[in-house]
């Protein structure tokens, strides 16, 4: 089991990546309510995703932000990007994240670039596949953010030192 973070400890930012409305028919007409994908980070390694669902936009909104910050995580970046390539998909969306050199900028589009932009990535190649449904693809982001391994990691796992990891 993975310690949790404290998000009282961090000064995180709430970024809202999609609102949707859904409606239920009942007899006297339709009922609207909403939901909301809210990302929280503090631009130095921390990010949380949440889904909010509520009547009005601003209580989904808070409920996301509560939600998100219940399910923080800690990416490795390593001089502004990320430590390893990764492949993550969840439903029929699929994202694929490239570390990239300094200067390239964060080159995604939509939840993708709201999430790494929270987990203060400021460099990286990412490419979206599949469902471009803002929920799958969030959380496929999200998911391959969580599977990725730093070098401490790396090396405790192969019982030998971060510096064999880099030279074999």
């Amino acid at each position: 089991m993975v310690e949790r973070i404290n998000p009282s400890e961090l000064d995180l930012k709430e970024k809202v990546v999609h609102i949707n409305r859904v409606a239920k028919v009942l007899k006297g007409g339709r009922r609207f309510a909403f939901n909301a994908i809210v990302v929280v980070g503090d631009g130095n390694g921390h990010v949380g995703l949440g889904l909010g669902k509520a009547n009005e936009v601003i209580n989904a909104i808070n409920k996301g932000t509560d939600q998100a910050k219940k399910n923080l995580i800690y990416v490795p970046i390593i001089n502004g990007t990320i430590s390893h390539a990764v492949n993550s998909k969840f439903g029929a969306g699929r994202v694929v994240l490239k570390p990239a050199a300094p200067g390239t900028g964060v080159i995604a589009g939509g939840p993708v670039r709201a999430i790494c932009e929270a987990a203060g990535i400021v460099n990286i190649l990412t490419k979206s596949t599949g469902s471009s449904n803002p929920h799958n693809v969030s959380k496929a982001t999200f998911n391959a953010f969580r599977d990725m391994l730093n070098a401490d990691t790396v090396a405790k796992k192969r019982d030998i030192s971060v510096q064999q990891v880099f030279h074999g």
